[in-house]
């Protein structure tokens, strides 16, 4: 095997290759119902390993990924020489402890291991507090010894402070990170150094977009665009600012890489490998079709000297910043998807509470924590156009959200208010006035810049007061008003716009 791939410790006693293989490319290999011989396919992952890249990269809805990687792991015995990465993505909705014992025993299934190497949790809705309950369940499974780590995909900062500061142990989070999307580098970043979490980058060659194959060619059509990943790394490129500043990026992109005699794609690989925080990049592999092994091994051969990274920063400035946090794409417009929406992911997004409407025409919702019982109130109420959500702590149940920090109680409170909205018809945007009491003045800073990151686009009219809040562990409350359109309905469907 190669050792001069380079590794990274995601955990003590667990290494990957800092070059991880993507198994995405199965579920497009397998697209319009085109059948694999899945003991070739395996057979194909030992060039990788044979290299020096020993960690692959799948999901429970990459194809047949996993049956491939287990049946890989049957075939050659490689034990703990090779790491298999998976990535659970439930759909929206209720989830139940037996749920997410079951989805763990399909992939333990699957990959023929008693022990998952790292599961990776994505959520769809963070308005949906089930997305938490998925989490300390799965923490709940890595203590048995049925997950030897935790990871997340795409989530956002602040959905990241919420898991940090909650308990929850992650030692990494998948996102989107390349010279298009330069989104890690704002927030993202900074908080994973902060609590020693690692980031495995994909997209780093946008599907292909970053070499030389797209160099000085005319834009493609939607027809000319073969793989998923072309027609969403388009979408990328559209919002970045289009095909003419893209061929820029391309030439600045090849001109180093003439100077350091490596491909285009190495040099786009290389910038982000060199990013704080980054533990990895995820490049995909069409196994048994197309081989990147010998070029991905260039990456440990050269690193980007400081002429290299100005020039390559000069083209990155004239680029549109993509919108949002990390995984933003898939839980709001714009949707940078294969699709330009969630209709090849999602059928519904069900509301994260459940509606009621009495006789006197109040629409109510609770979320279920103890107070609302014992003191007589809901989480929200609507009657016609008007939603009134009352002050929201971070309670989740019996549990307190986001521990000591303020910032991510914070984020938990809004999550809350947002769900109650969800499930009256409205959304985030059509909040009027917030009130935010914080308990100690100290804190109020933090908050506040919280609040600017949920509320920048929708400025309601806003006040924050210190306060002495009823129970010890609560450092902020947070109560809301909101002013929805007429014609939204209480059943109106959330998935395409949160």
């Amino acid at each position: 095997m190669n050792t001069n791939v380079e590794r990274c410790e995601l955990a003590p006693g667990f290494s990957i290759s800092r070059v991880l293989t993507g198994l995405w490319q199965i579920a497009d290999m397998e697209r319009d119902g085109a059948a694999l011989d899945l003991e070739a396919t395996a057979a194909a992952m030992a060039a990788y390993t044979e290299a020096g890249f020993t960690t692959f990269d799948m999901a429970d809805h990459y194809g047949s990924a996993e049956e491939v990687a287990g049946m890989f792991m049957r075939q050659r015995g490689h034990g703990k020489s090779v790491q298999l990465l998976t990535k659970w993505v439930p759909k929206p909705g209720p989830v139940t402890r037996e749920d997410v014992r079951a989805a763990v025993q399909r992939a333990l299934d699957r990959l023929q291991t008693d022990c998952i190497d790292l599961l990776q949790f994505h959520a769809w809705n963070y308005a949906d507090p089930s997305w938490l309950d998925c989490l300390f369940w799965l923490q709940e499974l890595k203590a048995q010894g049925r997950i030897r780590h935790l990871g997340l995909t795409n989530f956002d900062t602040a959905h990241l402070r919420i898991v940090v500061h909650s308990g929850i142990d992650v030692v990494s989070n998948q996102v989107c990170f390349s010279l298009i999307d330069q989104r890690p580098v704002e927030h993202m970043t900074g908080l994973c150094l902060q609590h020693g979490i690692k980031l495995l980058c994909y997209g780093t060659v946008a599907g292909g977009f970053l070499t030389e194959r797209w160099l000085g060619k005319p834009e493609p059509s939607c027809a000319d665009l073969r793989t998923w990943s072309q027609m969403k790394y388009k979408r990328f490129i559209d919002t970045a600012g289009g095909w003419e500043i893209f061929q820029k990026l391309l030439r600045a992109v090849e001109s180093v890489a003439r100077r350091h005699g490596v491909s285009m794609a190495n040099v786009a690989c290389r910038y982000i490998l060199e990013q704080p925080a980054v533990g990895g990049i995820i490049i995909g592999a069409r196994l048994g079709e197309s081989e990147h092994v010998q070029d991905n091994l260039r990456l440990f051969q050269f690193s980007l000297d400081e002429p290299s990274r100005v020039a390559i920063d000069e083209s990155l400035a004239k680029l549109r910043p993509i919108p949002g946090d990390c995984g933003d794409e898939y839980r709001q417009p714009p949707f940078l998807t294969a699709s330009g929406d969630l209709s090849h992911h999602l059928e519904t997004m069900p509301p994260p509470y459940l509606a009621q409407t009495g006789l006197d025409g109040r629409t109510k919702v609770l979320s279920g924590t103890p107070w609302e019982e014992i003191a007589g109130f809901c989480r929200a109420v609507r009657r016609g156009n008007r939603i009134l959500v009352s002050g929201t702590t971070a309670t989740h149940g019996s549990r307190a959200i986001g521990g000591a920090d303020p910032a991510a109680q914070f984020h938990f409170a809004i999550d809350k208010i947002a769900g109650a909205l969800q499930s009256l018809g409205g959304r985030l945007r059509d909040i009027v006035r917030t009130r935010v009491y914080v308990r100690n003045l100290r804190d109020w800073e933090a908050v506040a810049r919280a609040h600017g990151e949920r509320f920048r686009d929708i400025q309601p009219a806003n006040t924050l007061v210190r306060a002495q809040l009823v129970g010890d562990e609560y450092l902020v409350e947070v109560e809301a008003e909101a002013v929805v359109p007429e014609a939204a309905s209480v059943q109106s469907d959330s998935w395409r716009e949160t």
